[in-house]
């Protein structure tokens, strides 16, 4: 479990096709300054909304191994070598949850249709590619784009929008975001249970 508040970044340093796993699967090496211990392999991190599972500990990088799954479900199919992704360590017992339970689980994936700034605010106008999810888009809802946990601001019929105040931005890889962009989403878990019981 995570809770969208992203400190630290990495850099895809190599793409492989795995030969230990299914056919299809590829593993992929992130170089950052975080740490981890040999204790922590097999742990589950945050990676640009994903849960990933820890493999291999380099000196200054990472393995994690990316399932068919996971790439059919989040922008990891896209991903290339120097691209930023933003990390997130998976939560401690009891520990202080300042955005909002974040799984890991990314539901689909949006495209930017629009930015705007506002004061140094970034208005970010986004598009579900999976249209039978826009049910669960609720304004003033959480959401988890790239890992990072943000508000829905407005939603549209056909689209949503989220602000992003220039700290985050400074912490993460929305920074990066231009139009056309792929990124990845994960509604608010809440919100996803709450309406399958009432329905």
């Amino acid at each position: 479990m995570f809770n969208g508040i992203v400190y630290s970044q990495g850099v895809v340093k190599n793409i492989r096709k795995s030969s230990r796993y299914v056919s299809g699967s590829l593993v992929i090496e992130i170089a950052s300054n975080i740490k981890f211990k040999k204790s922590d392999i097999g742990e589950s991190v945050c990676c640009n909304g994903v849960c990933l599972t820890l493999i291999k500990i380099k000196k200054k990088s990472f393995l994690f191994y990316l399932s068919k799954e996971t790439l059919s479900r989040s922008n990891f199919k896209y991903a290339k070598i120097g691209n930023l992704i933003n990390i997130e360590k998976s939560l401690l017992n009891g520990q202080k949850i300042s955005g909002h339970y974040v799984q890991g689980h990314v539901d689909s994936t949006a495209k930017v249709k629009k930015i705007s700034i506002v004061d140094k605010t970034w208005i970010i106008r986004l598009k579900l590619e999976n249209r039978q999810l826009n049910k669960y888009l609720i304004e003033k809802a959480s959401i988890s784009i790239n890992g990072v946990s943000l508000t829905l601001s407005r939603v549209v019929k056909g689209y949503f929008e989220i602000n992003v105040i220039p700290h985050t931005l400074k912490l993460t890889n929305l920074k990066n975001l231009k139009n056309q962009n792929i990124v990845n989403v994960e509604l608010d878990i809440f919100g996803k249970y709450i309406m399958k019981l009432s329905s």
